[in-house]
């Protein structure tokens, strides 16, 4: 009996789903890339063939997924999943995983990341920050196997103690390196208290060997850290993308410690010369500000003595204008003396006069008074209290009568 007929969709369906049954992490294809390209700045599809053969393996992926950057003619592995696209039913690769094959293909692709993260800014000097001078907490990213770490802790300890390590142990080559790398750089910066200073290190290697330094995540990683970074590769030559990204980029792991701690000789040699100076700054300041003094006292007592003479001078010209203008005041005082002696009212009126006033106020003219109107004469001894009798205007006698005795008296 024959099999049922399927449809084409069913026969497409029936393929992918044993296409799906291939483990994509078990096959690597591996070929040159050809046709590259990049669409809406998310869709990557290019194809991959061999350098004989004609065989052509359509390849999609999204920029997210590539990590590395290709173009036509280098030679990469890829791993993915197999699939037939239904509408047109035609054979692709959804690309996982690509990374360039030899070192040509590495070079290249160093060459052309380099290139976007220059582009980009993240090689900027005027971004790079200065390193404490004298950090207490220092956070290493590292391998606790390789060389790099006995290394750079050998040689912080002997240039400077007390320093506190946090060590994250990454691999820093294989499959698990960018992960733990990208993620010993989130932990540090995740810290409340977190380090001074972050050291990403390795020994040396060649292209293939640092690759995970020189992936596009671990340069964003140390772009992206609060803390400044420093990165010692290997050996002099070597040179990673994350060196041009670090703060500070050092020759050696030997050379990361010293670039981070100072020397304790250094150190002490500074103090010793900085006292020098102080005390040589001290010495000149001590005698500037004595000469000074002595200047200033000086003058003080130069100034003092000329007052002192201006003093004495003011008060000689003082004795002498109170002892020629004593005698003419006191000569003065006694004429006016004499004056007031002669029209003063008592001695007048010792001579038989007498005053008259009423209400206190002295009667000058005999026309003022009123008959019957009470007035007060004043003797040279006592007074007494009257009535006016009669008033004669035209310079004849005045008649008035005291007050209480009865007995008329005349007043001139």
């Amino acid at each position: 009996m024959s099999s049922p007929a399927l449809s084409v969709a069913e026969y497409l369906k029936l393929i992918n789903d044993t296409l799906r049954l291939i483990p994509s992490d078990q096959v690597v294809i591996e070929g040159e890339v050809s046709d590259f390209r990049v669409a809406q700045g998310k869709w990557v599809s290019f194809d991959l063939k061999d350098e004989q053969a004609q065989a052509v393996l359509k390849c999609f992926m999204t920029t997210w997924q590539l990590k590395t950057a290709i173009e036509d003619g280098m030679r990469v592995q890829v791993k993915g999943h197999p699939n037939v696209y239904e509408r047109f039913g035609t054979f692709k690769l959804n690309v996982e995983t690509l990374e360039p094959v030899g070192e040509g293909a590495l070079r290249r692709a160093y060459e052309l990341l380099k290139r976007k993260l220059e582009t980009e800014g993240l090689f900027d000097v005027s971004r790079k920050r200065e390193l404490p001078r004298f950090p207490q907490r220092i956070g290493l990213i590292t391998s606790r196997d390789a060389a790099a770490y006995g290394d750079f802790l050998r040689i912080l300890n002997n240039r400077w103690g007390g320093v506190k390590i946090l060590h994250a142990h990454v691999h820093v080559q294989g499959r698990e390196a960018v992960g733990e790398i990208v993620g010993a750089f989130e932990y540090f910066n995740r810290l409340d208290d977190r380090p001074d200073v972050l050291v990403l290190t390795r020994g040396g290697g060649g292209l293939e060997d640092l690759h995970a330094f020189n992936d596009e995540q671990v340069a964003r990683a140390i772009y992206a850290s609060k803390i400044p970074v420093v990165v010692a590769v290997g050996h002099e030559r070597d040179e990673s993308l994350a060196d041009f990204v670090a703060d500070v980029r050092a020759s050696t792991p030997s050379n990361a410690a010293e670039r981070i701690v100072p020397s304790r000789s250094d150190v002490s040699y500074e103090l010793e010369t900085l006292t020098g100076h102080m005390e040589s700054r001290l010495s000149h300041t001590i005698q500037d500000r004595a000469f000074v003094l002595e200047r200033v006292t000086n003058l003080i007592g130069f100034i003092l003595e000329r007052q002192k003479e201006r003093l004495s001078r003011a008060k000689e010209g003082l004795l002498l204008l109170v002892n020629s203008w004593l005698p003419r005041l006191r000569e003065g005082l006694e004429s006016s003396t004499r004056v007031l002696r002669q029209v003063d009212p008592k001695r007048v009126l010792a001579r038989g006069y007498s005053l008259v006033t009423v209400g206190g106020r002295v009667v000058r003219d005999a026309s003022t008074l009123e008959v019957g109107g009470e007035i007060t004469v004043q003797f040279a001894a006592g007074c007494a209290d009257a009535r006016v009798s009669r008033v004669n205007n035209k310079g004849q006698q005045k008649l008035v009568q005291f007050v209480g005795r009865g007995r008329r008296m005349t007043i001139l």
